[in-house]
C-alpha cells in the first residue's frame, strides 16, 4: 500500500501527526489478508482476478475509512474487519463491471481485468465479487447492515445505468451530481456508517458519520474528475483526457461548456459524437477549460465539500482518529493522482 496519502503537515515545531493510513496499518494488512482469503473460488479465473486486483494497489480509501470511523466510536472486533473487507470486494466488483461497460484497456498502469481475461469472465467474476460481499457481511448476521449494503449496491448500479444513458450527450449539472453521489460518494457514506451500526451506536451519530463519508465522496470524485483533464497518463496510469473521450461530461467540462462560445460547445460536441479526439485535440479542450476559469471553480468545490466533511467530523470528540478524519478530506483533494 505504497500510494497512500503522506502525513499530515503541522506547524513548526509541533509534531506531525500521522497518516490516516499509517493509523490503521495494522488493521488494512489484516484487511487484505482476508479480501485474499475470502477471494478464492473453486473457479480459478475468479481468484486469478480478485488476486490481480489486489496486487494493483490503490489507496484503500473505503476500508480504511471503515477502519478509521470504527476507532473513532469504540467499535472493536473481527466484524470490523469483516465489514471493512465487504466494502473493498464491492468496490473492486465496481471497478471490474467500470471497465468492462468502458471497454478500458489500462487501469493504474496495468493492462485492466477486462483487457486480460475479456468481457464475459470479467462481468462474472464482478457479479460474484458483490455476492461473495454479501455472504461475508450475512455472517455479522445484522440485517440492518445488509439492508444498507443492498441499497448502496442497488444505487451504484442505477448509477451506471444512469451514466449509460448520459453518455455522449450535454447534461446539466445536477443530473451529474446525482450520478457522482450514486457511483462514488454512496459507498463512502456507508463505508463511515458501517461500524457505528454494528456498534449499536445512536441514529444521530451513524447519520452524522454518513454525511462526513456523502461530502468527502463528492470532493474525491470531484478530484479524480480534474486529474483525468490536469494530471499526466503517468501519474493516472491510464490516458488522460479519457471521460470526455468515452463521452461523459464531468464538472469542469460542463462549466466551460456553459461559458464557452457556439465555436467552443462544437469542439466538445464533436469529441462527444467521435468519442475520441481526433478532429478537435485534447490541447483545444485543455484551451477552453483555462480560459474559462472552470477547472479553479470544480477545485473550490471539491475544498467546499472536503471543508463540509471537516466540520462534521469535528463534532465528535477529540481523538487520533478524529484527528486523521479531520485530515483527510484535505489529502484527498491535494492529492496527484
Amino acid at each position: 500500500m505504497s500510494d497512500a496519502a503522506p502525513a499530515s503537515s503541522a506547524p513548526a515545531g509541533a509534531v506531525p501527526r500521522p497518516s490516516p493510513f499509517d493509523l490503521v496499518r495494522d488493521a488494512l494488512r489484516r484487511v487484505e489478508a482476508q479480501f485474499l482469503e475470502d477471494t478464492v473460488s473453486t473457479v480459478s479465473g475468479i481468484t486469478e482476478i480478485g488476486q490481480y486486483l489486489h496486487a494493483g494497489g490503490g489507496k484503500r480509501v473505503r476500508p480504511a475509512l471503515v477502519l478509521l470511523a470504527a476507532a473513532l466510536c469504540g467499535v472493536e472486533g473481527p466484524g470490523v474487519i469483516a465489514l471493512a473487507t465487504v466494502v473493498e470486494m464491492i468496490h473492486a466488483a465496481t471497478l471490474i463491471h467500470d471497465d468492462v461497460i468502458d471497454g478500458a484497456e489500462t487501469r493504474r498502469g496495468r493492462p485492466s481485468t477486462n483487457f486480460r481475461w475479456g468481457t464475459q469472465k470479467c462481468v462474472l467474476a464482478g457479479d460474484w465479487l458483490y455476492m461473495q460481499a454479501f455472504k461475508v457481511a450475512l455472517q455479522l448476521r445484522h440485517f440492518g447492515i445488509l439492508d444498507e449494503l443492498i441499497t448502496l449496491t442497488q444505487a451504484m448500479v442505477e448509477g451506471e445505468l444512469l451514466q449509460q444513458e448520459m453518455t455522449g450527450r450535454v447534461v446539466t449539472r445536477e443530473q451529474h451530481l446525482e450520478l457522482i453521489e450514486r457511483k462514488t460518494a454512496r459507498l463512502f457514506s456507508v463505508s463511515c456508517k458501517l461500524a457505528a451500526m454494528l456498534g449499536g451506536l445512536g441514529d444521530d451519530i451513524i447519520a452524522r458519520l454518513g454525511a462526513y463519508g456523502h461530502h468527502l465522496g463528492l470532493a474525491f470524485q470531484m478530484v479524480d474528475d480534474l486529474l483525468d483533464l490536469t494530471a499526466s497518463a503517468a501519474q493516472l496510469g491510464k490516458p488522460v483526457g479519457n471521460d470526455l473521450r468515452e463521452g461523459k461530461m464531468t464538472l469542469a467540462c460542463l462549466d466551460a461548456y456553459a461559458a464557452a462560445s457556439a465555436e467552443g460547445r462544437a469542439h466538445f460536441e464533436c469529441v462527444l459524437r467521435e468519442r475520441g479526439y481526433r478532429s478537435v485535440a485534447f490541447d483545444e479542450i485543455q484551451a477552453l477549460l483555462a480560459a474559462s476559469g472552470a477547472l479553479t471553480r470544480a477545485r473550490l468545490e471539491a475544498r467546499q465539500h472536503a471543508e463540509r466533511a471537516r466540520e462534521l467530523i469535528l463534532l465528535f470528540p477529540p481523538s487520533p482518529y478524529r484527528d486523521a478524519l479531520e485530515d483527510l478530506p484535505l489529502l484527498m483533494v491535494e492529492r496527484a493522482s
